[in-house]
This record gives structure tokens, sequence and C-alpha cells, in this order.
């Protein structure tokens, strides 16, 4: 599955992993918001959200150390999004 059809899938869960500031400035509609600071004490919380699973940030880099921590539960089929701009170029 490409980045463009997991963000557009209908059961996608899109997880933005910026600061809630960082996301009053630039949302995505549909998209949680659970900052990577809160990740190791929220990543049981990843098990239950449906699937494809499209974490983001600004840039990619804390998307994937919130998934590299997420992989070291045992959940390891979230894919990064990149930044929350490349999401909203890819979200139809």
């Amino acid at each position: 599955m490409t980045i463009n059809e997991a963000i557009n899938h209908p059961e996608a869960t899109l997880v933005d992993v910026r600061t809630p500031g960082e996301v009053a400035f630039e949302s995505v509609p549909g998209a949680i918001n659970i900052p990577l600071d809160e990740v190791p004490a929220r990543w049981e919380e990843f098990k239950s959200m449906s699937r494809p699973l499209v974490v983001f940030c600004r840039s990619g880099n804390r998307s994937g150390q919130a998934l590299m921590f997420l992989a070291s539960k045992g959940i390891e089929d979230g894919m990064n999004g990149g930044g929350a701009s490349d999401v909203l170029i890819h979200k139809m």
C-alpha cells in the first residue's frame, strides 16, 4: 500500500505527533493529536486504532521516532506520513 492509498483509506487512522501549538497553526482534518512526548505513556492506544496507521509530524523526523518506539512495543505496522503538509497534499 502506498502512503497516498494509506492516507486516503476509509479506515485509516492519522496520528499527528506535533505539539498542540503546531497543530493549532496547521491541522489535518480527521487526525488525532498525540504529541511525541506523550507516545510512551499512550502507546497502548495505538493497538486499537484502525488500520492503516499513518503517523506524521512537521518533517517526518518525530513521526519516525514515534514509529521506532511503537515498533519496540510490537506495533510494527505504522507508516511514516512525513510532514503535515505532505499529508495534506495526499489527502483527497
